[in-house]
């Protein structure tokens, strides 16, 4: 295999894990694991799928996230969607998401996180990604609109795991997030638990809380109320003087050592984004190993790159894929590596923009 796809097979081999070590959490829910046996099988498919594409000179990426709204209940501080500026965008109709999901389950792209905003701003999303079942569709919610009716739709469909956003300990989620939310979101808690459904959460971690969330208080905590799955997203600096937030080199080699330690000590599942890229040579935005949907359809490197060549609105999802300016910033992959910004597209955003004839503002 050509060396710049020899990270395809350790992607591959990662996502395989991933649902090797979720059927072991399982054992003891026959439903559950059956699932799993099911999705390993789509999961391999789905692979050999990419690799066809491969072979006849069209790279397509195992990820793709889908930011449906810019619609929030919630007016979080520091919300890099809510700085983006992206009003003029018109959102997709419901018909057409569907349509993009099912090419990218043509395609091979067999993981799809879909985000906003709030997508649940939108309820009829659950129906939607529910009709792909060999699709896996990480749901990154605030969780406050997951009520009774939505929960019950979230048992139905295996295939959509509810991630829901917090910031830490209670003070911390309140912070951030408004009074009383913490306190809702442990009733939220209580009610995925008790129709069995598998859950998550997501941290967004910054210099000063990556000791709090990777504390083993929390962790217990909340594995205590039946979560299965912790994401720790690490910050990106959307905004201009929030750089101080970014956690520092040596804290993010300590964070991926941490969750080592967690997988070993615990029964569920930690992921980390963007994770440990030098595994995979370099920055996997841009179609290498992910790719970002806008809520207007166009095809961005990443949530926190919101530039775009290529929309859906006009063009299909494989076309997309093969825009000039992702493939551009691919080929410069090995450059794009996490420095003290925290992102490569962050701390190269003169260079990206440039790419599409943007003027930079600084």
């Amino acid at each position: 295999m050509d060396m710049d796809l020899q990270y395809v097979n350790e992607m591959n081999k990662s996502i395989s894990g991933l649902f090797k070590r979720a059927l072991k959490i399982t054992v003891g829910e026959p439903s559950k694991a059956a699932f799993l046996i099911r999705t390993i099988g789509e999961q391999r498919r789905a692979a050999g799928l990419r690799m066809n594409w491969e072979d006849r000179g069209i790279h397509v990426p195992a990820f793709m996230i889908t930011s449906i709204t810019k619609r929030c209940n919630l007016r979080c501080k520091g919300c890099y969607a809510m700085a983006q500026n992206r009003d003029l965008e018109e959102e997709m109709q419901i018909e057409k998401l569907a349509d993009i999901y099912a090419e990218a389950g043509k395609l091979g792209i067999s993981i799809i996180l879909i985000a906003g905003g709030e997508p649940l701003a939108r309820p009829e999303i659950v129906d939607v990604a529910g009709s792909f079942p060999h699709i896996i569709f990480p749901l990154f919610t605030n969780g406050m609109l997951i009520d009774d009716g939505i929960s019950s739709k979230l048992k139905k469909y295996k295939n959509i795991v509810p991630v829901i956003s917090i910031e830490g300990l209670e003070e911390n989620t309140d912070a951030r997030r408004g009074s009383g939310v913490a306190k809702t979101l442990r009733e939220v808690f209580s009610r995925l638990s008790r129709d069995r459904i598998f859950w998550g959460v997501s941290f967004t971690v910054t210099e000063m809380n990556h000791d709090t969330v990777t504390g083993d208080a929390l962790i217990k905590d909340l594995i205590a109320m039946g979560c299965k799955l912790f994401f720790f997203v690490e910050y990106i600096p959307v905004k201009e003087g929030t750089e101080p937030m970014v956690v520092s080199v040596e804290h993010r080699e300590g964070l991926l050592r941490r969750l080592d330690v967690l997988r070993k000590q615990y029964n569920s599942l930690f992921i980390a984004f963007p994770g440990d890229e030098q595994k995979f040579g370099g920055c996997l935005s841009s179609g290498r190993g992910f790719i970002h949907i806008s809520p207007g359809g166009n095809v961005e490197p990443c949530p926190f790159a919101p530039y775009s060549d290529a929309s859906l609105a006009n063009r299909t999802l494989k076309e997309a894929l093969q825009s000039k300016f992702l493939l551009k910033i691919r080929q410069n992959y090995r450059e794009l590596s996490e420095g003290e910004g925290g992102c490569a597209l962050w701390e190269k955003r003169d260079w990206v923009r440039a790419l599409l004839g943007i003027e930079t503002t600084r």
